[in-house]
């Protein structure tokens, strides 16, 4: 049978390496690989393996390319696949800045599957640290975490990434307080995910996961978002509509948006886009818009049978004349955020009864803001 194996995510070390040891502690023959990325930079990857007991191997690994992909791919699945037949449990213990799902989604392929099995994906979250870690603007590379060359990523950025995609949260340290205030804040960024702490883990050794699943909660067609809610000053709102935004206006008000959240995301369409379901992403004040495809509604009944089940349901849950399963679906998470204010600005960015009755040949001549970000996005 194919030896479970779990990965373990985290910017906070402390906190994930506690995780791991809580891990090997708790399933004897467990054995845990750790690739630091400290060096990367430069080519150079340390590889750690152990168990609960001793350091079993180390080695630098030099990387033709510098970077979490060539790391996986040259040097971890290799060594998992190495080590699966000695092992009750193989512990992947990720690098600081590593996101989950690249990671998960090379693990769970087919070339392996007969020797692994992806069980569970944690992140581990220092109680103390996290909700003012989600607040964060700076750069990885600004705090000395990139993990590879060039890194532009935001800590803000990955930390929500490490937050909304793994199957369970783990908190550790800090004090009461700070568990309680940590609690509150993935109630309302990770609402379906469990979170456990470092002294009663998740169960980590039971059926295989499927990525394909793990990428649909996520995934903005078929993102399984936040509702309303409201703990104490923490308070998440839900903007839907049908009617296309103007471009210019939703564009002047990004900012606004932005800054008055600390977390939003969803899916939306624009008037001179019709046929691009838009990603919306923003943390920390950074925002970024993307192209994620086409609403089924801009595609032939034909091909619908060429995406998954679960996009299908989101379209058909979403779907109303005459604009199909386009939708205007958006969540922001803030301190003392003011709900009406925000739909009121939101509802100020639609196009207006005249506008929309103009029809698309005129909505096609509306100046877009967004064409230069999006064409970056795409060209990239």
């Amino acid at each position: 049978m194919a030896t479970p194996v779990v990965l373990v995510a985290g910017l906070h070390a402390t906190a994930r390496t506690t995780t791991v040891e809580r891990l090997l502690a708790e399933h004897p023959g467990s054995i845990a690989v750790h690739h630091d990325l400290g060096e990367v930079t430069r080519g150079l990857v340390r590889r750690t393996v152990r168990d609960a007991d001793h350091v079993l191997d180390t080695a630098d690994v030099r990387l033709a390319h510098g970077c979490v992909t060539c790391t996986v791919r040259e040097d971890l699945l290799p060594q998992l696949v190495l080590l699966a037949p000695g092992a009750t449990l193989l512990i992947v213990d990720l690098w600081d800045a590593v996101e989950p799902r690249s990671v998960a989604e090379a693990v769970d392929c087919a070339e392996a599957r007969d020797l692994l099995r992806l069980t569970a994906v944690l992140t581990a979250l220092d109680a103390a640290a996290m909700p003012d870690d989600i607040t964060r603007g700076e750069r990885l590379a600004e705090v000395g975490r990139p993990a590879a060359n060039g890194d532009r990523r935001y800590l803000a950025e990955v930390l929500a990434r490490q937050l909304e995609y793994p199957t369970g949260l783990v908190l550790h340290g800090g004090d009461d307080d700070d568990r309680e205030l940590s609690r509150a804040v993935l109630a309302h960024l990770a609402p379906i995910t469990p979170v456990h702490t470092t002294d009663a883990l998740p169960p980590v050794t039971g059926a295989a996961l499927c990525t394909a699943e793990l990428a649909e909660r996520v995934d903005p067609s078929t993102a399984q978002l936040p509702c309303d809610a409201r703990t104490d000053e923490i308070v998440t709102t839900v903007w839907r509509s049908r009617r296309p935004l103007h471009p210019a206006r939703l564009f002047e008000a990004v900012d606004e948006l932005v800054t008055e959240s600390v977390r939003s995301r969803g899916r939306f369409w624009l008037a001179t886009r019709p046929g691009q379901l838009l990603a919306w992403d923003a943390v920390a004040g950074i925002v970024s818009a993307e192209d994620a495809g086409p609403w089924l509604a801009a595609l032939p009944e034909a091909a619908w049978d060429l995406v998954s089940p679960a996009r299908r349901l989101t379209a058909s849950l979403d779907w109303a004349d005459p604009y199909g399963d386009r939708v205007q679906h958006l969540v922001f998470t803030g301190p003392d955020l003011d709900p009406a204010r925000f739909h009121a600005l939101l509802g100020s960015c639609l196009l207006t009864e005249q506008e929309e009755a103009a029809g698309p040949d005129a909505w096609a001549r509306y100046d877009d803001p967004f064409a230069p970000i999006l064409a970056i996005k795409e060209n990239a």
